[in-house]
């Protein structure tokens, strides 16, 4: 028989850098989880990332206090500013740039990104980064 799910909690952790600090700690102790376990096992299979790349993550949560979780790749914002060398994105939308990316980079980060994006083929998966990089106020040049 199946475990009754007792609820899904969404975290965006640092890559080997889980530790019961909030925002983990909270949020695993009012669904009565290991927070430890959960720091652990994170830790581990997020040590070959970069380390502090933010990763999002999907825990279930069962009744019976154990859990399962999902990690999915690091978000386009992220990856879009490493790959044009920036810190921030712009403040005004539209008026100033702050960097460029090519469109080979562009499409590798698609590539990475097509597991998590709601894409039907690599051309809208392409579309939807270069969409992200332009509200950043990154251009892309080709």
């Amino acid at each position: 028989m199946a475990k009754k799910i007792a609820g899904y909690i969404k975290l965006q952790v640092p890559a080997g850098q889980a530790n019961p600090s909030p925002p983990i700690g909270p949020a695993l102790g009012q669904a009565g989880l290991n927070i430890m376990e959960f720091c652990k096992a994170f830790n581990a299979s997020t040590q070959n990332l970069e380390q502090g790349m933010p990763i999002p993550v999907v825990i279930t949560a069962y009744a019976d206090r154990t859990f399962t979780y999902v990690t999915k790749t690091a978000p386009a914002s992220f990856m879009l500013k490493k790959a044009a060398g920036v810190e921030k994105g712009v403040t005004n939308v539209g008026r100033e740039t702050v960097g460029q990316v090519t469109m080979a980079q562009v499409k590798e980060i698609a590539e990475q990104k097509m597991v998590d994006l709601n894409a039907k083929d690599m051309d809208g998966a392409v579309k939807m980064i270069t969409g992200s990089a332009k509200s950043m106020g990154i251009e892309v040049v080709e």
